[in-house]
């Protein structure tokens, strides 16, 4: 007797879940392809794109082959259909496991790929972003969420927490009475409490929401490639070191950046009063 899926079981799931994660570099945008930006497509809307271990996999591995190839320099992910970016985890397929699968299959690990890919990364946000959907989308640096968007993590009223990443990051954006309240009721907020509380970059119409964070990520990826990476890391030490120890880290980084064939044309540039050209190097 076991009380874990069967191989077999798992591995149908597997096979019946492929593609459920739709690439696009360059990502299509409304005037033609946005160049050094990805459209990454979370495929699942007859679930409200629930994040099942087999997304999240797929998930994980496009972002990561995307975070090596240098045709990409900032990434867009959004949810299939207008209901959900995500709805949450798959409470069925979650429902079956234990603290023993949990650990020994290590299906969250896939959270900690994501964490470490090092482009920038936007969620468009429509519809609801609950539970994984609103860890998933806080995962991402940056949001830019309908003006019919709903956050939340809901875990509670299912008898369990939030365990990836909803305690820690929605109280690093919002404080801790206000996620105490969403954490402990399971209530949601909307787009434009979400963005006056810090969790949300941008609100807009909802018929605009991909094309907007499309906008986004193509200013970002105008920028020199190392110099944002660089400075995305720096900003998420600001959560993890003192305040002494950030400002260290920023400072190395800084300096590291006048090794770079980009800082002397960027800087060449300006007193030239022209448009640089980034080589990512």
């Amino acid at each position: 007797m076991t009380d874990r899926p069967s191989t077999a079981t798992r591995a149908a799931t597997a096979t019946d879940d492929a593609g459920l994660v739709d690439v696009q570099l360059p990502a299509p945008g409304a005037d033609g392809p946005v160049e050094f930006v990805a459209l990454v497509t979370l495929r699942r809307p007859d679930v409200l794109n629930a994040l099942n271990f087999a997304l999240l996999a797929e998930l994980a591995g496009a972002l990561e082959g995307l975070d090596q190839d240098p045709a990409c320099r900032a990434v867009v992910i959004t949810g299939s259909g207008e209901r959900a970016f995500a709805a949450g985890a798959d409470i069925k397929e979650l429902a079956l496991q234990t603290p023993v699968t949990l650990t020994s299959d290590a299906e969250f690990h896939h959270w900690d790929r994501i964490r470490r890919i090092r482009k920038p990364l936007i969620a468009a946000v429509r519809g609801v972003a609950l539970g994984g959907g609103c860890e998933l989308a806080m995962a991402c640096d940056m949001i830019v969420a309908a003006d019919d968007a709903r956050f939340g993590q809901p875990e509670i009223k299912l008898g369990v927490m939030p365990g990836a990443g909803g305690t820690q990051r929605l109280t690093r954006a919002i404080g801790k009475a206000r996620a105490m309240h969403l954490v402990l009721t399971g209530r949601t907020i909307g787009a434009r409490d979400a963005e006056a509380h810090g969790l949300v970059t941008r609100v807009v119409p909802p018929d605009a929401t991909l094309e907007s964070a499309l906008d986004l990520a193509a200013e970002v990826a105008g920028q020199a490639p190392l110099a944002v990476l660089a400075a995305k890391e720096a900003v998420l030490q600001a959560d993890e070191l003192a305040l002494q120890a950030g400002l260290e880290f920023e400072r190395r980084n800084f300096y590291l950046l006048f090794a770079s064939e980009d800082q002397r044309e960027g800087m060449d540039a300006f007193a030239a009063k022209r448009q640089p050209t980034w080589k990512g190097r």
